[in-house]
């Protein structure tokens, strides 16, 4: 019953927070995230430090530097993104980078050779990204993401606040654009995941990420030729791994 009410709760709250705030700057919905979450139950950044992580954690920076920034190290990521990683980490002062990885016993069982996302994209997410993920927030009332609606038609709907679980799912970027993106960028003089010049305008593990080809979405490199769009850290069915926890 407790669980129960937790998931109305945080079902309520997400709705409230969104009619009361989402119409806000992104600036201005980080600051008061952090501010509310902070000592209620915490708040994370959750990043893959991407094509266009920067802008999420220079906020996040700016408001406070020892906001925990959660990085999940599938073991399959591109060198360059490790090494944006470290470097942007660096520029922005971050105090309280946690780097997650998969559980090496699922790894040996499920996919001891690697070529797991060859076969069935959908279980190496699972085993790389979801659980992970789930571990990731477990600690947290809420976690801010980067995500925009302008990225794909999975996107297109997205909220500022929703509910995933009895946690908070924060999206202070939803309503940008790719020229926001670039301004913000450019304001700021942010560092660039270096893959960006390469036509990786979004980048996931090095197996089954793209170059985006002309006049395809920024997502359409990743799992290129398939019906995936999502690596499932974002879509129903997190909140039950979250519930549990």
């Amino acid at each position: 019953m407790a669980a129960k009410q937790r998931l109305l709760e945080a079902e309520t709250e997400a709705l409230e927070l969104d009619a009361r705030y989402g119409h806000l700057k992104a600036e201005a919905i980080v600051e008061l995230a952090v501010e509310r979450f902070r000592d209620a139950g915490g708040i994370a950044a959750i990043s893959s430090f991407g094509a266009d992580s920067a802008a999420l954690l220079h906020m996040v920076a700016s408001v406070d530097r020892s906001v925990p920034v959660v990085f999940l190290d599938t073991g399959q990521h591109f060198g360059e993104t490790l090494e944006y990683r470290d470097q942007l980490a660096e520029d922005l002062g971050l105090e309280n980078l946690r780097v997650i990885h998969p559980r090496q016993e699922t790894l040996l069982t499920r996919d001891p050779d690697g070529k797991l996302h060859a076969s069935d994209p959908d279980q190496c997410c699972e085993i790389r990204k979801v659980e992970p993920m789930a571990r990731a927030v477990e600690p947290y009332a809420a976690w801010f993401t980067g995500r925009k609606r302008y990225q794909s038609a999975t996107r297109a709907k997205m909220p500022v606040f929703e509910a995933v679980g009895p946690r908070i799912r924060i999206n202070p970027l939803a309503r940008w654009t790719t020229a926001d993106q670039a301004a913000y960028m450019r304001a700021h003089n942010l560092r660039e995941n270096p893959l960006v010049a390469f036509g990786y305008f979004s980048v996931g593990c090095f197996p089954c990420t793209e170059p985006v080809k002309a006049g395809e979405d920024p997502r359409s490199g990743r799992w290129a030729g398939r019906a995936k769009t999502e690596c499932g850290i974002h879509l129903p069915g997190l909140e039950e791994l979250t519930t549990a926890a």
